[in-house]
């Protein structure tokens, strides 16, 4: 090998070593950066304020300056993953790195929502006028937001399982508030591919009467009216427990029975139910209130007179709005104490214009009416002069 050849090759050499060290310099520089970063951002969400939630445990709020992370967890039954919504105030970004599932701009100037129980919260807020559609206007009670859908304000999208999305995207909302019972979520997932960001709302999964209404700091969040969402909702719980207390006073328990037959089938709700909370909190016994499941009791008519032929009360007789028509299902209803005592108390008959039953719009926005309810009609000595807002005696 002559000299030339052997110099020409130990440049080639050092060049490499000095290409090899500058990649290796790079990536050092790289790799602190990345992980100065993250450091950062790990110190940037660890101050957080965390807005506070008594009794709701499907969701959670951290506000930072100038945008909020709002963590939905199990938006419908036996969810794999929680979601995240970073809610970003205007003329402000979002950090670097962050991770979630979809962005919104606050504040929302219009929305879509998909539940009549999303209803009373907005107008409680004063965001009615906020609305701009949703699926299968009938079924709204509420006679502010029909003024705005005879107004032509509220534009109606079909049903909630088909989604016009073609006038939904016409709309052009900020914001669609969705609801799903199982993560085949087709209409949503469209709706997000345009542009549209969804959120889930998960209000109906709460088992506690006021972690239900406590969903309204959710609306709150949106529209940049925590405060007063917290003042609203502390009224409300404030209410509820009064009411508990004064039902607590009276040491008789009335028995309780609920549900009606379809089909041949009695469906009632489980002792650790929503609507069997309500029912211990006004100091009776739910005659199947140490049952525990998810969604209904199935269960056999002969079972369920064995169980419950002499309860005192009769709550919720499905659709039923009188006696007659219960008569004209089964005619052994009449088998029941409650049936030959005239002691059943029904939520279907009170309606908003259009049949929308107003029990599933607001019940569960204004739990502590739905107790006062339920006190005046198992203790009428408590609430003499009391008015029901949804249950009242059948015709």
């Amino acid at each position: 090998m002559c000299i030339r050849d052997s110099y020409l090759i130990n440049l080639l050499i050092h060049n490499y070593l000095l290409k090899y060290l500058a990649s290796l310099l790079l990536l050092s520089i790289l790799f602190t950066s990345c992980k100065n970063h993250d450091k950062e951002l790990k110190s940037l969400l660890s101050k957080g304020d965390t807005l506070k939630i008594e009794y709701a445990k499907g969701f959670e709020v951290v506000s930072y300056d100038g945008f909020k992370l709002m963590t939905v967890k199990s938006p419908w039954p036996d969810a794999e993953k929680d979601f995240i919504y970073a809610l970003v105030n205007e003329g402000n970004t979002l950090p670097e790195g962050l991770e979630y599932d979809q962005k919104v701009n606050l504040p929302i100037e219009q929305l879509v929502v998909t539940s009549t129980t999303h209803i009373p919260s907005l107008e409680a807020l004063g965001e009615e006028q906020a609305l701009v559609g949703f699926p299968n206007l009938d079924y709204i009670s509420s006679k502010k937001t029909r003024q705005l859908i005879n107004n032509n304000k509220v534009k109606e999208l079909g049903a909630n399982e088909s989604i016009n999305t073609e006038i939904l995207l016409e709309l052009q909302p900020d914001v669609v508030i969705g609801f799903a019972i199982d993560n085949e979520n087709k209409t949503f997932n469209t709706i997000q591919k345009n542009g549209t960001p969804v959120i889930f709302n998960a209000d109906w999964l709460e088992t506690h009467p006021l972690g239900k209404a406590e969903w309204l700091k959710f609306f709150g969040v949106l529209f940049n009216k925590t405060d007063k969402a917290t003042q609203l909702f502390s009224e409300i719980a404030t209410s509820y427990e009064e009411t508990k207390k004064l039902a607590k006073s009276v040491n008789k328990k009335p028995t309780v029975l609920c549900g009606a037959m379809y089909k041949d089938v009695w469906y009632l709700p489980y002792g650790n139910s929503w609507q069997a909370k309500f029912i211990s909190d006004a100091n009776a016994k739910y005659v199947y209130g140490y049952t525990n499941g998810k969604g209904s009791i199935s269960l056999a008519f002969e079972k369920v007179l064995d169980k419950a032929e002499n309860s005192e009360y009769w709550l919720a007789p499905g659709s039923f709005s009188s006696y007659d028509a219960m008569l004209k299902a089964s005619s052994h209803y009449n088998q029941f104490k409650a049936f030959q005592d005239k002691t059943i108390f029904s939520f279907a008959s009170t309606t908003g214009e259009t049949g929308g039953v107003l029990y599933y719009e607001l019940g569960p926005n204004r739990p502590d009416l739905v107790l006062k309810d339920m006190v005046s009609i198992l203790h009428p000595e408590l609430l003499k002069d009391y008015t029901p807002t949804f249950f009242k005696p059948l015709n």
